[in-house]
């Protein structure tokens, strides 16, 4: 579960993180009131700040002219101008490298105390699966996307794993500080900062917990000048406060959909809904799909114990989707069994009908019977004999549809 940076730097700041000072706005009718709410700032530049989930804010563009020039952050000299920059950009599409073509709404707006940038870091924490620990990334290119930075100077990232069992330690401080060139009092803020912010992630369980920039201001301060924060949908069910955040418009509502019902599923780009029972497989049936030249339109892993509700209700997801052309549904039954695939699959026809092409493949336990169920169900289904058959066949009734 994402959050947005202003209730990122809430958290953090709990931790005592050094961030900011700042004021979000959701309606236009909080706009009148952001002179007196930013008066207590006391700095002559302000940041305005679009919040959505997505990077490339600042190089963003609106779709519409209204919103005026400039991207999704725009730097403000006066409260004046910065409630005509919230005017222009509240409500309004933003365009970024991680939202497609079809941008984000921006419903909220983040007013932020500028500040004085000496240097600019970034910073990260994430779990290491390979070592089973929380991992920091820490590198003196900050302000620029990490990829980019790989792939240019991958020598320019350092990264270095905490052990569970002690923690950090005064030497992991001292490790970033030392990647980062830093020295002196900046030296002992970074051990705090390192400190505050694995305190933050394990509390929190956090996924991943990433500053870009971090920053030294002009007065020997290190800041985190922005926070993207991604919690561990397992452990939610502890976070009570943590799910009061989300923010659903941010999310697809195939996908908020799925999450009702305990499904793995994530909406993609392609003509061709996917319904699998397991991750490998769902990837396996993906991937061969794209073999024989066409896009997947969703990862989906109904799981190994699905209903014939949980399974109705995944294929009325997939069906939801205006850009699915044709459904393919792979199921390899262990614990999970063909005959409940296919009662709940003809279940969910029924009620939303078939407007495109299907392709069944079916193996495992109970395989005869579920072919037997879905053949005698009279619904114009193209039955695969195994996956390879499978995906041609749809890839081949897309084409001709």
């Amino acid at each position: 579960m994402n959050i947005h940076e202003y209730q990122a730097k809430v958290i953090l700041k709990a931790f005592g993180i050094v961030v900011a000072p700042g004021v979000m706005v959701a309606e236009r009718a909080e706009l009148p009131g952001l002179v007196a709410a930013i008066a207590a700032f006391e700095t002559p530049v302000y940041v305005v700040k679009s919040q959505i989930h997505a990077g490339g804010r600042g190089k963003g563009r609106f779709k519409e002219a209204s919103a005026g020039t400039g991207g999704g952050v725009r730097v403000a000299r006066s409260a004046e101008e910065v409630v005509a920059h919230a005017e222009q950009m509240l409500g309004q599409t933003l365009v970024t490298v991680q939202t497609g073509p079809s941008g984000r709404k921006v419903s909220r707006l983040y007013i932020e105390a500028g500040s004085a940038i000496e240097k600019e870091f970034y910073l990260s924490l994430l779990v290491d699966r390979a070592s089973g620990r929380v991992a920091f990334v820490v590198s003196t290119e900050g302000g620029v996307e990490i990829e980019e930075v790989a792939h240019r100077s991958p020598e320019k990232i350092v990264t270095f794993s905490v052990d569970p069992a002690t923690g950090v330690m005064p030497h992991h401080g001292r490790a970033m500080a030392k990647a980062l060139g830093l020295s002196g009092d900046l030296a002992k803020q970074a051990e705090k900062l390192a400190a505050g912010l694995y305190a933050a992630f394990l509390e929190k369980d956090m996924a991943m917990l990433e500053i870009n920039p971090l920053i030294v201001s002009k007065d020997g301060h290190l800041r985190c000048l922005d926070a993207k924060v991604t919690f561990d949908a397992n452990a939610l069910f502890k976070h009570p406060d943590i799910v009061a955040l989300r923010d659903e418009a941010e999310e697809d509502v195939k996908e908020i959909e799925a999450s009702k019902y305990d499904l793995s599923y994530i909406a993609l780009d392609g003509t061709i809904g996917c319904m699998v029972n397991g991750a490998g497989l769902a990837m396996a049936t993906m991937d061969i799909i794209k073999l024989y030249g066409a896009e997947p339109a969703n990862f989906l892993d109904v799981g190994g114990g699905a209903t014939k509700e949980k399974v109705a209700a995944a294929f009325k997801i997939i069906t939801s989707d205006k850009n699915v052309k044709g459904i393919l549904v792979n199921i390899f039954g262990g614990i999970m069994k063909c005959d409940v695939i296919a009662e709940g699959v003809i279940a969910a026809v029924k009620e939303v009908g078939l407007e495109v092409p299907l392709v069944v493949r079916l193996e495992g336990t109970n395989v005869d019977l579920g072919k037997a169920i879905i053949a005698d169900s009279g619904l114009d289904v193209i039955a695969a004999d195994d996956l390879d058959d499978a995906a041609q066949k749809i890839v081949a009734a897309v084409k001709k549809a």
